[in-house]
């Protein structure tokens, strides 16, 4: 199940900004992001730009989307809940504090394809832009439900379902198997 080449990378950034940047719970522990230099270049990998890139990712746009992904991480929990209607309400938010614009670009031996940047042309508002314009892609879609939330106890990192079948409900094995692993026990006690 894919939506296409490019709005899948962007949601996969997306869901990886705001597993990785969102404090809560992951794995059946307390997940506490990453802080100052280590958040740069974390998120510096997540964007794709390695360790020593072209460009050097600062605090600042570290900090600005840690925003970002504080308030893609209630489209995700919007959708979870059932409330479409707060999850499009927030990436419309988001397209317009972006003032995300269509751009076509090709690269890196792609084929054209469409770019969504922000005003300004910043790196946290041009990813910001483009994860507002792929989960509304997604959400404008019949597969709006694809977004998730983990189900399992003590985690709350989120996922794109991209099965077949449409079921997922864990965001990784590890949690897959922490919660049959705990069935299987509590059957056999």
């Amino acid at each position: 199940m894919n939506f296409n080449s490019h709005t899948d990378a962007v949601v996969a950034v997306a869901v990886t900004l705001v597993n990785t940047l969102t404090a809560g719970e992951s794995r059946g522990r307390v997940y506490t992001p990453p802080a100052g230099e280590e958040r740069s270049a974390v998120v510096a990998r997540v964007l794709g730009m390695g360790e020593q890139g072209p460009y050097r990712l600062g605090a600042r746009e570290a900090d600005e989307l840690t925003v970002v992904a504080e308030a893609l991480r209630v489209v995700f929990e919007s959708v979870a809940k059932g409330d479409i209607d707060t999850a499009a309400h927030g990436v419309n938010r988001l397209l317009d504090e972006t003032d995300a614009r269509p751009h076509l670009d090709r690269h890196d031996g792609e084929p054209w394809h469409v770019h969504f940047h922000g005003r300004g042309g910043t790196l946290a508002g041009d990813w910001a832009a483009s994860c507002a314009t792929g989960l509304a892609v997604v959400l404008g879609s019949e597969l709006y439900d694809r977004l998730g939330v983990c189900t399992a106890p003590h985690c709350d990192r989120v996922y794109v379902d991209v099965s077949r079948n449409g079921t997922r409900r864990f965001c990784s094995t590890p949690c897959q198997n922490r919660v049959k692993t705990a069935a299987f026990r509590a059957r056999n006690t």
